[in-house]
């Protein structure tokens, strides 16, 4: 007699998911961030890619510390040779005036004959800073001192969440970042160009004030920018043309935008837009240093996506030794393998002693 039951699903392999995950990560990115909060106020915003890139391995230690030391040890083995390369980069822009006079004409004329006939002939750092500029601070400074900020924290943080993701996406993604960042400062070496604000100092245009980090004092953060403002006292005067401040965000916008939802393409491209105007009306960058960052990144997409698919068109052509092993040739009858008996040879059926027999029997 047969017995008729419900087929039961397959047992799980996987392990059970512990009970206080969840609890243990809000736990522990509580306490990341209220020592994030408190560094930010005692020490600044870590705009230092070292410092910064503390910050960030952090966090992704507090999102997954219930993972091993070994995940979070190889996070540190990809990343510190990328960090050391942005500290190098940072250290390399400050010989790239090699004591010459830097460009300032050329971008001042640029800007007036492009936005003279809507500005009164001035370049737009000067009329924004005409009509947005006063002593009190108002919202868009705040606004525009946070934008300014982000530029060394929103590449940085992608990056952390495309390691954590796919780490493959992760390789193109810095594949790109390294080549933009090579191409800008090739170019500061090249043709040093000096900001706006240099521009006022020396006579050049009329008063230009920085004001890229004074939206903090609203809050009475007075040390909010103090690792930023010792970096931009540091910072190379002449390092304007192209401007990677806007290359950077147009890069993480353009580089995710494929993989994102079309309804969310005006809010992404509004960063870059928002950087641009911070840059403009900060006297950090004219607006033909933007111009000339975003036509970087369009080579560097174009460049790197054309040596990818050559490496790729390589590899097939030429494969390695280990992607295509040479094949042996299969034992003969006369060698069977060790320890196995020796095949038996087929015979010919004898016709004389056994006649054959018709297929119909």
């Amino acid at each position: 007699m047969a017995v008729v039951t419900d087929p039961q699903p397959p047992a799980r392999t996987d392990p059970p998911a512990s009970p206080d995950g969840g609890r243990r990560r809000v736990v522990a990115m509580t306490v990341w961030a209220v020592a994030f909060v408190a560094a930010w106020l005692a020490i600044g915003l870590p705009t230092d890619p070292a410092y910064a890139f503390v910050w960030i391995w952090l966090a992704t230690i507090a999102w997954n510390s219930e993972r091993p030391w070994r995940s979070h040890l190889r996070f540190a083995r990809d990343w510190v040779p990328v960090v050391l390369l942005f500290v190098i980069y940072n250290l390399s822009r400050g010989f790239a005036d090699n004591g010459a006079t830097p460009h300032a004409m050329e971008l001042i004329v640029a800007d007036r004959f492009m936005f003279g006939w809507a500005t009164g002939g001035e370049v737009p750092t000067v009329w924004l800073q005409e009509h947005l500029y006063h002593p009190q601070v108002h919202w868009w400074d705040v606004a525009a001192s946070w934008v300014y900020f982000s530029h060394f924290v929103v590449a940085l943080a992608a990056a952390a969440v495309l390691w954590l993701r796919d780490r493959h996406r992760w390789a193109a993604y810095m594949r790109r970042w390294g080549f933009l960042c090579a191409a800008g400062l090739v170019t500061y070496f090249i043709y040093p160009a000096a900001p706006p604000w240099w521009a006022a100092q020396n006579g050049l245009l009329t008063e230009v004030a920085r004001i890229s980090t004074r939206g903090w004092k609203a809050f009475g953060m007075h040390g909010a920018g103090n690792v930023l403002n010792a970096g931009q006292i540091a910072s190379n005067p002449v390092a304007a043309m192209p401007s990677l401040h806007t290359a950077w965000a147009l890069f993480v916008v353009l580089f995710f935008l494929t993989a994102t939802r079309r309804r969310w393409w005006p809010l992404l491209l509004a960063y870059p837009l928002a950087m641009t105007f911070t840059l403009v009306y900060s006297g950090e960058h004219y607006v033909i240093d933007v111009l000339v960052g975003w036509a970087y990144v369009g080579l560097t997409f174009l460049v790197v996506g054309l040596a990818e698919r050559g490496w790729a068109a390589w590899r097939v052509r030429h494969p390695s030794a280990k992607a295509a092993p040479a094949t042996e040739l299969p034992p003969t009858p006369t060698d069977p393998p060790p320890g196995q008996p020796e095949p038996s040879t087929p015979r010919e059926p004898d016709t004389t002693t056994h006649p054959a027999v018709p297929a119909d029997h």
